[in-house]
C-alpha cells in the first residue's frame, strides 16, 4: 500500500474542495439554500430529502441531523429522508423505480415544505420526478448535483454544484460538506 497513492487522493480531494470554495457563487447558493429551509421550517413546513446510493445516505444523514440533533440542544426540526424500505420496494414493484420519490412527495409534500433532491449526475429519474412533483405541490427544491448539473439543475429553486470530477466519490465529499454547513445554518437560525 503506496503512501503516495494516499497523499495523491486526499490531495485531490483537497483541490476539489478548494476549486468549490473559490467560485463565490457557490457561498452564495449555500446561503440561498439555507434561507428556503429556514423559511420552510419556520412557517410550519417539513423538509424531505431523497437520492440514490450514497446520495440516499447522505439525504439520510441529512435529515437525522435536523430531526435528531446536530451540534446545539434544541427541539426536532420535521425533517425526513424518504427511505423506508417497505415503501421504496411497494412502489418500485407497482409503480416503477422512477416513481418512488415522487408518490412519496405526492402523498405528503405541502406548498411551503422542501426538498433536498441529491443527484451526482443530475440525471437520476427517480430525484427528477421528485423535484416536478415538489414543484407542482408549490414546494421549494434544493438541488445538490454535480458534473454539469444535468436536468435537476432546471428543476430547482437552488442548486449547489460540485466541481467537475471524473468520479462521484469526490462530488459526494462536497455534498456532506454542503449538508454539514446547511444543517448547522438551520440549527442556528431555528434555534435561536
Amino acid at each position: 500500500m503506496s503512501l503516495e497513492k494516499i497523499d495523491r487522493e486526499l490531495q485531490e480531494a483537497a483541490r476539489v474542495l478548494d476549486e468549490f470554495m473559490s467560485d463565490a457563487s457557490n457561498l452564495q447558493a449555500i446561503r440561498k439554500a439555507a434561507n428556503l429551509l429556514v423559511n420552510s421550517v419556520k412557517l410550519g413546513g417539513k423538509i424531505y430529502s431523497c437520492g440514490n446510493g450514497g446520495s440516499m445516505s447522505d439525504a439520510m444523514h441529512f435529515a437525522e441531523e435536523l430531526s435528531g440533533q446536530f451540534r446545539d440542544e434544541r427541539k426536532p426540526i420535521s425533517a425526513m429522508a424518504i427511505s423506508d424500505p417497505g415503501y421504496l420496494t411497494c412502489t418500485a414493484n407497482d409503480y416503477g423505480y422512477q416513481h418512488i420519490f415522487s408518490r412519496f412527495i405526492e402523498a405528503f409534500g405541502k406548498k411551503g415544505d422542501a426538498l433536498l433532491a441529491i443527484s451526482t449526475s443530475g440525471n437520476s429519474h427517480n430525484v427528477l420526478y421528485a423535484a416536478r412533483k415538489a414543484q407542482e405541490n408549490g414546494m421549494h427544491v434544493i438541488a445538490l448535483t454535480g458534473k454539469d448539473g444535468g436536468e435537476l439543475a432546471k428543476l430547482c429553486d437552488v442548486e449547489i454544484r460540485a466541481p467537475f470530477s471524473e468520479y462521484s466519490d469526490r462530488t459526494q465529499e462536497i455534498h456532506i460538506k454542503v449538508i454539514h454547513i446547511l444543517v448547522m445554518l438551520i440549527e442556528q437560525e431555528v434555534a435561536h
